[in-house]
């Protein structure tokens, strides 16, 4: 039975000869179940002499050779995992020049991004755009990633939209790990690593038969890793950016009958991690009053010292598991059918807490967030394996998740100093306590002193989200002619969510009404306590007689003092305000410091917190055999991804649902409907991605030339950026590119093979109005409140997308004798310069590295690699952000430095 996740009757390697000579049926096998993007192989493998070994894949869920699958898919294989010292999933990129990860802030915040396109990161409630399967079983989150499997088969990268045939959230792409099924005859390998950084690894494999027709393999490993960022003089936080991970995956596999093939697998990952360190790439001017306090701030004098400024270690311990089910049965129904089964159940566990403000100082003491996902999901398909000119294959997929997730954070004891010094012009670290305008407005207010940003504040968040999602699928390939071929394929999917969410805040400061009654009695009552002789305005005991007190005051403006008394209270109340220069009121100027406002809890009476959708994709495919080495091929396809829910403490009312929720008396304090504060966003809706391809690919006994040209097209693209103090999630009207995907690989003598491959585009935001932009920047101006942060993007480049990305590899393989081969390989990425991210200018990366590798392989099954990456020690960042509670101040991740080391391994 098949190898892969997406199993069919296996084809025999003389079917594939015959393929290779015979027009018709190589035909029909190309096409025959095609229902993605124009295809376009942009790594090569290695492991191949010539040209005349042929790579299985099963992008389209059926098996095809990879010359004549036609969809956009690019494959890694074992070798090249192997010899590339690729250790988990970031280091694929190094390879794929269509493909990103982008790690964020903590070990389980990993986007997976294809042409530039792919979310996910930073929000549980968001859904990836870019689908990751494993063994043909869907994970929904980036924390489930794939960390190091042992024995790895392949990785297939598919460009562009795939919602045809896989039936959750691939509007961008998909990511398909595929590892061996169990070995009947008997094969193993233990290997173990050293390298800089303190790294060690070890794992193992081992696969049997245990009867005639059952087989069982077990594989696992352990990989540790000292930080590559060390803490600063006098701070405490470790090392950052260790690693510490542990998985064990066990199979079994049974072949009852020639047409009948049980799957079953078990794993378990665990991550306990100190992730991740940051750099400063601007500093604002809130830097010197973090240094007046005696903190210190990481990378000023170098962005690339890789030093932390933490207080303590982060803690990310994540536990993925699962049990997956795989049936195939063959059938002689319709002249062949083949039924795929297959059933899942994961668990995702996630806790996170960090020292988030990334200074030395205590300005938030913990920010953590605990998330439990667990994942029901089946698929069942069948496909028809007779002959003639019209195949098929239909199916369905069903989704069943539930989150739960416990989030805040806690203040810290010296966030109210720093508040005092931002709120005062840094006057506070001059004048001490006497300056303290937190001080003045506690006792305006009638609150007790040390009432606001004190240690004991607390955001304590509960969200929760059940989703349910199926999606029925079909699609039809007919021969035309002996050479043309046209596929038609569509997929209806509905999706349910139903989302909670409400906190605990007793930030008493961040629910003032500084607009309304408590900024205008906190600017009166100075008046009240000292009077404005320019002015003609007595104080309040000159004027009444009796002492200014918040219950004094209270009496005279009820007019328990008599009319006069409540006169001279309502003139002064009614100067002042008319004073103030800001028209949201005389304290407008603190209103950014209430960065914690109450939340407004759903499900309510106005927003019950549920979306339902539901959309129909399709694709339609033509392909031409121009001959034996050449296809050439035109396609469209859709894709689609469900609404996707901000499970934040920045989650906040549409400001359309203002009016009822204020008729409701649902409002919290400081909401505004007129001037729409603290109004935002509960989820975003639907993606919807188009893309039009038209291609070739050739395959010659010196190597082989692939090229796509693509207009792809994604409308609603769920963007989340961080602000400062919160994340905002939005759909990003249209944004497209258009593009070409290429590479060739060429054989110039025995043994050497040589690699060059890339994509070039053009990306664009067609439409991006309301997008997160620079406060009082030029866009800011052009939508919106002016000074909103919220501008217009349209017409510009999207950060984050290269317009160049290139790779290019060579690996020669040779023998020193009859007993020891070798091996000598190296690969270069290029990316050009762009921005980091949209609401960021000025702040860029790019990509130059050099990765490379050396081995030995003995008769006697001993294999000895020497390999690094990035050995030239580029230096880029790979995201950034605005300074968390520091206005002016950018953040950012930079790259893994120089990493090296030497690696043993006994094949068995």
């Amino acid at each position: 039975m098949s190898s892969s996740a997406y199993s069919g009757p296996k084809p025999h390697k003389a079917a594939l000869d015959n393929n290779h000579g015979n027009p018709m049926t190589k035909t029909r096998s190309l096409l025959a179940t095609s229902t993605a993007a124009l295809a376009l192989l942009v790594t090569p493998a290695y492991a191949q002499d010539t040209f005349d070994d042929e790579i299985i894949v099963t992008a389209t869920k059926r098996q095809t050779t990879l010359q004549d699958t036609p969809v956009a898919v690019t494959v890694t294989t074992a070798d090249v995992i192997e010899k590339a010292q690729i250790l988990d999933i970031k280091d694929l990129q190094s390879v794929v020049p269509t493909f990103r990860v982008s790690q964020l802030q903590n070990s389980a915040n990993s986007t997976l991004i294809i042409r530039g396109f792919g979310n996910g990161g930073n929000n549980i409630g968001i859904e990836p755009s870019v689908g990751l399967f494993i063994d043909g079983v869907y994970r929904s989150r980036a924390a489930a990633q794939i960390a190091d499997l042992p024995n790895l088969q392949r990785i297939e990268v598919l460009s562009g939209p795939q919602s045809t045939l896989f039936g959750k959230n691939a509007s961008a792409g998909v990511v398909s790990v595929i590892t061996a099924e169990p070995d009947f005859e008997g094969n193993g390998y233990v290997e173990g690593g050293l390298g800089n950084y303190g790294l060690g690894y070890v794992k193992g494999y081992a696969s049997t038969g245990l009867s005639e027709n059952v087989a069982f393999s077990l594989g696992g490993g352990y990989q540790y890793r000292d930080g590559y960022f060390d803490p600063a003089p006098g701070t405490a936080g470790g090392k950052f950016n260790d690693l510490n991970r542990f998985n064990i995956r066990g199979q079994l596999l049974w072949t009852p009958t020639d047409d009948l093939s049980v799957r079953i697998i078990a794993d378990r990952s665990t991550i306990d991690e100190n992730c991740c360190g940051t750099t400063t790439v601007v500093a604002g001017p809130t830097v010197g009053i973090i240094q007046a306090l005696g903190g210190t701030v990481p990378g000023l004098t170098d962005t690339f010292s890789y030093q932390t400024t933490a207080n303590r270690a982060t803690n990310n311990e994540i536990t993925d598991e699962g049990l997956s089910l795989q049936i195939d049965k063959d059938f002689d129904w319709l002249g062949g059918v083949t039924m795929t089964s297959i059933t899942a159940q994961r668990a995702n566990n996630a806790f996170y807490e960090s020292d988030n403000d990334f200074t030395s100082l205590e300005l938030l003491e913990d920010v953590f967030q605990g998330v439990d996902i667990s994942t029901f999901t089946q698929e069942f398909r069948l496909a028809s394996t007779g002959g003639g000119p019209l195949s098929w294959l239909v199916g369905g997929f069903y989704f069943n998740e539930s989150i739960d997730q416990n989030s805040g954070l806690d203040y810290g004891n010296q966030l109210r100093g720093y508040i005092d010094a931002l709120a005062s012009g840094g006057q506070s670290l001059v004048l001490g306590p006497a300056a303290s305008p937190l001080a003045g407005i506690e006792a305006s207010l009638g609150f007790a002193p040390g009432t606001f940003f004190n240690d004991n504040v607390q955001i304590n968040e509960t969200f929760t989200q059940d989703n349910e999602s199926f999606s029925l699928f079909a699609n039809v390939d007919y021969e035309l002619t002996d050479r043309f071929t046209v596929t038609l394929g569509g997929s209806y999917v509905n999706d349910n969510k139903q989302v909670t969410a409400s906190t605990v805040n007793n930030d008493v400061f961040s629910n003032l009404s500084l607009t309304g009654a408590d900024g205008t009695q906190v600017i009166s009552t100075g008046l009240f306590l000292n009077g404005n002789a320019a002015a003609g305005i007595p104080s309040f005991q000159q004027a009444l007689g009796i002492a200014f007190t918040p219950a004094n005051f209270q009496a005279a403006a009820s007019g328990a003092f008599g009319p006069a008394a409540q006169g001279y209270v309502n003139l002064v109340l009614a100067g002042s305000a008319a004073s103030a220069a800001d028209p949201n009121g005389p304290l407008a100027g603190l209103l950014p410091l209430q960065f914690q406002p109450q939340f407004l809890a759903f499900g309510n009476a106005v927003e019950p917190g549920i979306t339902d959708d539901d959309q129909f994709t399709y694709t339609v495919k033509g392909a031409f055999e121009v001959s034996d080495n050449l296809n050439i091929y035109a396609s469209t396809s859709t894709g689609w991804k469900s609404s996707s829910w901000n499970l934040t403490r920045d989650s906040r009312p549409f400001i359309n649902s203002g009016p009822a929720l204020f008729e409701a008396g649902l409002l919290p304090t400081n909401y505004n409907v007129r001037t729409g504060r603290n109004f935002g966003t509960r989820f975003a809706g639907p993606e919807e991605s188009t893309v039009y391809e038209i291609g070739l690919k050739a395959r010659f006994g010196w190597g082989a030339f692939n090229m796509a040209l693509f207009d792809q097209t994604i409308e609603g693209f769920q963007s989340t950026i961080f602000q400062g103090t919160g994340f905002v999630l939005a759909n990003a009207g249209e944004q497209s590119t258009q593009g070409i995907e290429f590479d060739s690989t060429f054989t110039p003598v025995d043994g050497l093979t040589l690699g060059f491959a890339g994509i070039l585009q053009d990306p664009t935001y067609d439409d991006y109005r309301g997008a997160p932009v620079v406060q009082g920047s030029v866009e800011d101006q052009a939508f919106g409140l002016p000074n909103d942060g919220i501008g217009d993007l349209s017409g510009e480049q999207p950060a984050g997308i290269n317009e160049v990305s290139l790779s290019f590899s060579g690996q020669y393989e040779f023998s020193l004798s009859e007993k020891i081969d070798a091996f000598i390989r190296a690969d270069y990425q290029y990316e050009d310069e762009i921005q980091v991210v949209d609401n960021i200018p000025g702040v860029t990366r790019d990509t130059s590295n050099v990765n490379a590798a050396l081995g030995f392989s003995l008769d006697s099954g001993l294999d000895i690699r020497f390999w690094g990456r990035n050995i030239f020690n580029h230096e880029t960042l790979t995201s950034a952000f605005p300074g968390v509670v520091q206005a002016g101040t950018i953040s950012s991740y930079p790259n893994q430095p120089r990493t090296y080391g030497v690696s043993l391994r006994k094949n068995f």
